[in-house]
């Protein structure tokens, strides 16, 4: 038998949540956001011998200033639009020119004291010029989202990667330096946000239905919403994962332009951040064992020194079993993702959480039911935004054109049952 659940509660994200509609959404954080910024770079750098080529047969020069200027100034301007500073982009711009000088002269030089070169290359107009632009474009996208990580991320691990035969060791210093530089420079705002064109959307990623992350895909009810408030504007949704614990201070570090998830309104959040309208009302009560249903059926019950309450940290249903409960011992259970399979596994008796979700869990696992009839602390759930009225109307105005009345509640109820 607890084989069976085992296998039923590992299977569990696979049934409910794999949607071709949600197949294409992953949820970055802060170190897969810096390492695409390296892998860019050296991507970028990996064409040079390719573009050496080129020359060489074509018997153009290696230094092109002209284009190199063109190359750093259009830099600057993408970076503006971006929201980034342009001089710190610039600087990085401009090793990148350097390094890529470098590589060609050496290449370009061995050929020639060889008397032979390369016979045939792709073509430096036609081939590699648009896709040194395309790496550049997807460069500064990722250093715009990497931004608020790179002053305090591990550089050092992150461009130990960078192969040795491109990058010498004071080069990869260099390198450090100048990405600790980059910032963003522009305000958050709408503008900026609809400039850059990529919407950064704040998730825990651990909540479902609303939001989770499972097998490599970000999957729920909000990842439906938040795709098409972007797409009803232009645009690219990028999901950055969040935590119950740093929800505010992520969103005041400018990890991300809105958050969402199941994130319910509270007086807390409200006095350092804005809340969208409404989408759903809920509240909490318990989850347990069914067999335990007599036993546990009152808050009274429950708050009993021999009865085991666990909770995920760092938001409403941790601070609402604290508030409540005297005598209960509470767990604070690192991993959301698998909080349910201690109550199964007998390891905790009593979980508080939102009615959504136990209605989600029941359906889904047999052996756990809802302990109490009673609701506490009934809240609306809303995306969360930054303050300001721009923002209020900015996302006020895309759920009108996305979300008709009861179709938030109807999404969910069909996730709760499939």
């Amino acid at each position: 038998m607890r084989r069976r659940i085992q296998l039923a509660l590992c299977l569990l994200p696979l049934f409910l949540w794999i949607s071709p509609a949600y197949a294409d959404a992953v949820l970055q954080d802060g170190p897969s956001l810096v390492r695409d910024v390296f892998a860019l770079l050296d991507a970028r750098l990996a064409l040079m011998p390719d573009v050496a080529a080129a020359k060489w047969i074509a018997q153009q020069p290696v230094t092109d200033p002209s284009r190199e200027a063109v190359v750093i100034r259009s830099a600057g301007d993408a970076a503006i639009r971006q929201g980034l500073a342009r001089a710190p982009v610039e600087a990085l711009f401009e090793q990148q020119m350097a390094l890529a000088r470098t590589t060609q002269s050496a290449l370009i030089g061995q050929w020639s004291h060889d008397g032979r070169g390369p016979t045939t290359a792709r073509s430096l107009r036609e081939d590699l010029r648009p896709a040194i632009d395309h790496l550049t474009d997807s460069l500064l996208r990722s250093l715009a989202l990497a931004a608020p990580y790179l002053a305090t991320a591990d550089l050092a691990a992150a461009g130990s990667v960078l192969p040795t035969d491109r990058w010498s060791a004071e080069d990869r210093k260099t390198l450090l330096s100048l990405l600790r530089a980059v910032y963003l420079e522009a305000p958050r705002s709408p503008a900026r946000v609809l400039a850059a064109g990529v919407l950064r959307i704040g998730l825990p990623g651990d909540y479902a239905p609303f939001a989770r992350n499972t097998e490599g895909h970000l999957v729920g009810v909000d990842v439906d919403l938040t795709r098409r408030l972007a797409e009803s504007r232009s645009l690219e949704p990028v999901y950055i994962r969040s935590s119950w614990a740093t929800l505010l201070d992520d969103l005041e570090a400018d990890r991300f332009d809105i958050a969402a998830g199941g994130i319910s309104i509270t007086a807390a959040r409200r006095a350092r951040a804005a809340f969208s309208r409404p989408l759903v009302t809920g509240g909490k009560t318990a989850i347990g064992r069914c067999t335990d249903r007599d036993r546990l059926n009152s808050m009274e019950r429950i708050d009993k020194a021999e009865v085991r309450v666990i909770e995920n940290p760092g938001g409403t249903n941790e601070s609402f079993a604290r508030r409540t409960l005297t005598h209960a011992q509470l767990t604070i259970h690192p991993e959301n993702l698998t909080i349910f399979r201690e109550l199964v596994e007998g390891r905790a008796d009593v979980m508080y959480t939102d009615d959504i979700e136990v209605a989600l869990v029941e359906h889904a696992e047999p052996t756990l039911c809802r302990l109490l009839d009673a609701l506490f602390d009934p809240a609306d759930k809303a995306l969360l935004l930054p303050p300001g009225p721009d923002w209020a109307a900015f996302i006020g105005a895309a759920l009108d054109g996305e979300l008709e009345p009861g179709a938030y509640r109807r999404s969910l109820d069909e996730a709760i049952r499939h």
